[in-house]
């Protein structure tokens, strides 16, 4: 931290001219100088205030380490140069009460409020702050070349998913981490597949890079935590062959405070805490864990999932309980869900009016997850939409009945899929010959809904292997 230039003894007084209080007082600091020791700091124009010469204060150097909030500010400075009274903006009886002049400003108006310092500039603040009050931060500090390009640089340096990165600099990080009340060298996990902890600061390192508002940050740091656990198992998905990433699901106020899209177009472009959230988790995988395509993480063909993908779920729309309710999180809790999955297919059903005619039709499409031939031993997580919704309410159906409903029509004949039927060599080892099997595990199946008002079509997102071998969704509350 630089350290704090002393004030000069007797009066000091802050202004800029890009205040109108300040031009009112301007004849009045003239009148003090007069009397007694003043001296002046303008912060953004040398020749003002015209009624005697002021110090140079355009760095903002000695307002932001006397914390001048508004201008202009009258301070007395004892002789042991510490402060021992301010004034904040023009108030005719405090002046005269700090000048011990009776007369002073007489024909003014008796109260005019002050401007903003520019030392508290949102534009500027976040720079000052680094500049002048150190940062504190621990991630090591990568200089770039003059003539290096920022964004070029961070793409050679392979910090980039492929898409442009915000460069993190300390007054960015900084800000980042005012998001969050948790303290910047706090570990928050293990990350897979280096088993490398991190931090707070270098979770907010990458949601800078990412594109997140620092608002966004608890949510970064529950997902976080949700997947470096052993159940959701991220070694393993980035591991695997299949085409999976992780998909998070929020629930609870937050959704509301940070603007998230439930709505139209809800997986795809257009808002951006639910795009960038999801990579910041993937960026702190690849730069903090190691998890890079090619290295560890080996999916054959990839999916979007891989990017980033958080969406809320559309809570007001619905009666049912929400997903993270089911999880096991009380109601109007902020929570989020990570789920292991690839990305969403479509399911159309524009014709059926009954409840019970769209969940057979859901049904058949449910059964072709993956393949019709692989039952037991995956998840999914279906996103019902609205209109789809509007069937179930209308017929009265809650989530505890729907989820009935549909896991009943989702038994599979094993004989079916028998390897080798239907000329077929996919399929189950013939010992399962004659059994019933669920399409997916006890609890498998993941409900949610979201999505536009209008259009018959709803949402399913298969999963990875679940169990113990593969991954289990993980719901965790956002804290501050």
């Amino acid at each position: 931290m630089v350290t704090a230039p002393p004030l000069p003894s007797g009066l000091v007084a802050f202004v800029k001219r890009d205040c109108e209080t300040c031009q009112l007082v301007d004849p009045i600091l003239g009148q003090i100088a007069k009397d007694e020791p003043l001296t002046v700091y303008t912060q953004d124009d040398l020749s003002f205030p015209g009624s005697l010469t002021a110090l140079d204060d355009l760095s903002l150097e000695m307002s932001w380490h006397h914390k001048i909030e508004t201008v202009p500010t009258l301070i007395r400075v004892g002789a042991n140069g510490l402060e021992q009274e301010r004034i904040v903006g023009w108030s005719r009886d405090q002046w005269q009460a700090f000048s011990g002049n009776p007369e002073l400003g007489i024909t003014l108006p008796g109260f005019r409020p002050g401007c903003g310092s520019l030392s508290v500039d949102p534009s500027r603040s976040d720079e000052l702050n680094a500049r002048m009050g150190g940062s504190g931060l621990a991630t090591r500090r990568v200089e770039f070349a003059e003539l290096e390009d920022d964004f070029e640089a961070m793409f050679d340096r392979g910090w980039s998913d492929g898409l442009p990165l915000v460069p993190p600099t300390e007054a960015r990080v900084m800000r980042m981490l005012d998001g969050t009340t948790r303290e910047p060298n706090d570990v928050v996990a293990n990350v897979a597949p280096d088993l490398i902890d991190v931090t707070v600061e270098k979770i907010a390192v990458n949601a800078v890079m990412a594109g997140c508002k620092p608002e966004y940050m608890p949510v970064v740091i529950a997902a976080i935590e949700a997947i470096c656990t052993d159940e959701f198992n991220i070694h393993g998905l980035l591991a695997t062959t299949m085409s999976v990433g992780p998909v998070f699901v929020v629930n609870g106020p937050i959704r509301k405070q940070l603007g998230m899209n439930s709505g139209i177009n809800v997986f795809g472009q257009g808002n951006r805490a639910n795009l960038t959230i999801g990579r910041a988790v993937q960026l702190v995988i690849r730069n903090v864990g190691g998890g890079r395509p090619g290295g560890v993480d080996r999916a054959a063909q990839g999916s979007p999932t891989k990017i980033g993908l958080a969406f809320p779920e559309d809570e007001e729309g619905t009666p049912w309980i929400s997903l993270a309710e089911e999880r096991g999180m009380e109601p109007g809790q902020n929570a989020i869900t990570a789920l292991c999955v690839e990305g969403p297919r479509l399911i159309v059903d524009q014709l059926s009016r009954s409840a019970e005619s769209l969940t057979n039709l859901i049904a058949e499409c449910l059964l072709t997850t993956h393949s019709p031939r692989m039952v037991v031993g995956i998840d999914a997580l279906l996103v019902l939409s609205p209109e789809h919704m509007a069937r179930y309410i209308d017929a009265g159906w809650d989530r505890a009945r729907f989820r009935s409903e549909l896991e009943d029509r989702l038994m599979v004949n094993a004989d079916d899929i028998i390897r080798g039927t239907g000329g077929i060599e996919e399929g189950l080892p013939a010992d399962f010959a004659g059994m019933q099997l669920p399409k997916f595990r006890p609890n498998g199946l993941h409900i949610a809904h979201a999505g536009g008002p209008a259009g018959l079509f709803s949402s399913v997102f298969a999963g990875w292997v679940s169990g113990p071998t593969g991954s289990v969704p993980v719901t965790r509350p956002i804290l501050p």
